[in-house]
């Protein structure tokens, strides 16, 4: 997938996702099906996931390269990412902690302007910093993913992608 392809792809899914949320009542913001997140949870899961990746693709590229290291292999396409990544939820452990729980504090509905606020915010500035970057980059510098290991910049953009399209599905279809 090309940068533009990606820049798009994050806009689109962010844009899904915000529009889901705002036609949604207060009432749901703070309430959820037994044993699975509110939506405010879900909601801030998802900015919490995008800050560390906005934080990042802001150092310089020696120092991710330094900590991290280089791409041992081709980048995968879309599918296979999203396949790997149902795989391995699939594989895990029960209470691990990528696995939804109810410990999250859950946000008032007080703050459901601010968290889509920030999420709006957060996705823009990822997109913008996607475009700045070389495609060599995103192909050769890679960053730890909590489930799915180390993958290269580009995969975790598209993995981005994917992750907050799941949680879109996921809350039009239990919420």
């Amino acid at each position: 997938m090309t940068k533009e392809e990606i820049a798009d792809l994050l806009e689109r899914k962010h844009i899904d996702l915000l529009s889901w949320l705002e036609s949604q009542s207060s009432e749901k913001w703070e309430n959820g099906p037994q044993g699975k997140w509110t939506t405010g949870q879900q909601a801030l899961h998802l900015l919490q996931s995008l800050k560390p990746l906005n934080s990042a693709m802001s150092m310089p590229k020696f120092v991710l390269k330094y900590k991290f290291g280089k791409a041992n292999r081709k980048v995968r396409n879309y599918e296979s990412i999203v396949k790997r990544y149902k795989e391995r939820l699939a594989e895990a452990p029960e209470g691990a902690t990528f696995k939804p729980s109810r410990k999250m504090d859950v946000p008032r509905v007080q703050d459901k302007t601010y968290i889509m606020d920030r999420l709006h915010i957060e996705n823009k500035k990822l997109v913008y910093k996607l475009k700045k970057w070389k495609d060599k980059d995103l192909d050769d510098l890679i960053l730890p993913h909590p489930l799915m290991g180390k993958m290269p910049v580009r995969e975790i953009l598209m993995w981005t992608a994917h992750h907050v399209d799941h949680h879109t599905k996921e809350l039009q279809e239990k919420y």
